[in-house]
């Protein structure tokens, strides 16, 4: 029989433990659910969710009961200690992922399943990505989307040639938060297009002078446009189009996801020049991508390998999004990566 790990999670609100209601019901709840790390980590049959902690002790204590949990927590370094998990899942307020991160790594637990946004400075994220490769932490993200086999289709496809060379990747992601929501798209941009370095960013966003205190942007702001140039030549774009949608464009093909993952249209050169025919999807399992980010951590545990979304590939779509931010401050220019400006901070002050 495999393993079984233990998990803890860190933060009982929204995403780590109630999204699951304002899903439930909706005609694209399949794609989502389990949605929550608490309700994620009960549903995979590879952790057992042992403790959780919050701030708010009613809070800890009520999630603690609807998950089943052993025992609830307001420290999460007591219950971190006490507890000796294989797992911690952390879905906190961003200001205070890194330091959580980091301790988490530095205290013994093997496997890191953290939310996005990844933290709030370039800084942070190196930090971070010291401490989980130090001490070989198994690391993945929740850019949720990554994990999911509708999506890991899509790069089989793109990785064995059927759209031909790749020219570019879109996200239609709308002018969102730069880091609330906008690390999806940055994501995606950088799984379809190889999870490449990158040579730079350019980008534009909607703030105000007032917003900036020095090198912190006290805002989470909307990000009207932002290009990257990836090194493998692919070119990135995130647009100002609602959706979220996702677009693939090879020189013989075309690959897009619609209404927000529920069907992909694919597309493929066929007998006359520049007209493209349709080609069937093929059928994919849909499945949580929590639940499945979760899963992959404990297989790569369990085979001693790097897991499928790991922390400087973490780090390298967060920084897509920064660098876009401090193109703009810059009036812009582009931003060659790694950017030089690690100690910009962005989030809004109740983070």
């Amino acid at each position: 029989m495999p393993e079984t790990y233990s998990a803890c999670l860190v933060g009982c609100g929204r995403m780590g433990a109630t999204i699951d209601d304002e899903v439930a019901g909706r005609p694209d709840s399949f794609l989502w659910m389990p949605f929550s790390h608490a309700a994620a980590a009960v549903a995979c049959d590879r952790t057992r969710l042992v403790a959780v902690s919050d701030v708010e002790e009613e809070k800890a204590e009520a999630i603690c009961a609807r998950y089943k949990a052993e025992r609830h927590y307001t420290d999460y370094q007591q219950m971190i200690r006490q507890e000796k998990p294989d797992i911690v899942c952390i879905a906190t307020r961003p200001a205070s992922r890194a330091e959580i991160t980091i301790f988490a790594a530095e205290n013994g637990v093997k496997g890191i399943y953290a939310e996005k946004p990844l933290c709030c400075s370039m800084e942070e994220a190196d930090a971070m990505v010291e401490a989980v490769q130090k001490h070989q932490v198994k690391f993945n993200y929740g850019t949720q989307r990554r994990f999911m086999p509708f999506y890991r289709q899509m790069r089989q496809l793109i990785d064995q040639g059927e759209i031909g060379q790749v020219q570019c990747v879109i996200a239609q992601y709308g002018a969102s938060s730069a880091l609330w929501g906008l690390t999806h798209a940055a994501d995606m941009m950088l799984f379809m297009a190889g999870d490449p370095e990158i040579d730079f960013v350019q980008g534009s966003i909607v703030c105000q002078d007032s917003d900036w205190d020095g090198n912190r942007l006290n805002t989470d702001p909307a990000v009207t446009s932002a290009y990257v140039r990836f090194a493998n030549g692919v070119h990135g774009y995130n647009t100002a189009g609602t959706g979220p949608e996702f677009e693939v464009c090879g020189n013989s093909g075309k690959l897009r996801t619609l209404n927000n993952g529920i069907e992909c249209q694919f597309r493929q050169s066929g007998d006359f020049a520049r007209i493209l025919e349709e080609v069937g999807f093929p059928e994919v399992a849909r499945k949580s991508g929590t639940e499945m980010g979760i899963l992959d951590i404990a297989e790569a545990l369990d085979q001693n390998r790097e897991t499928q979304g790991p922390i400087h590939l973490a780090r390298r779509s967060q920084e897509i999004m920064m660098a876009a931010i401090e193109s703009h401050r810059l009036g812009g220019l582009r931003v060659n990566l790694p950017m030089e400006n690690r100690s910009l901070y962005v989030g809004r002050p109740n983070w």
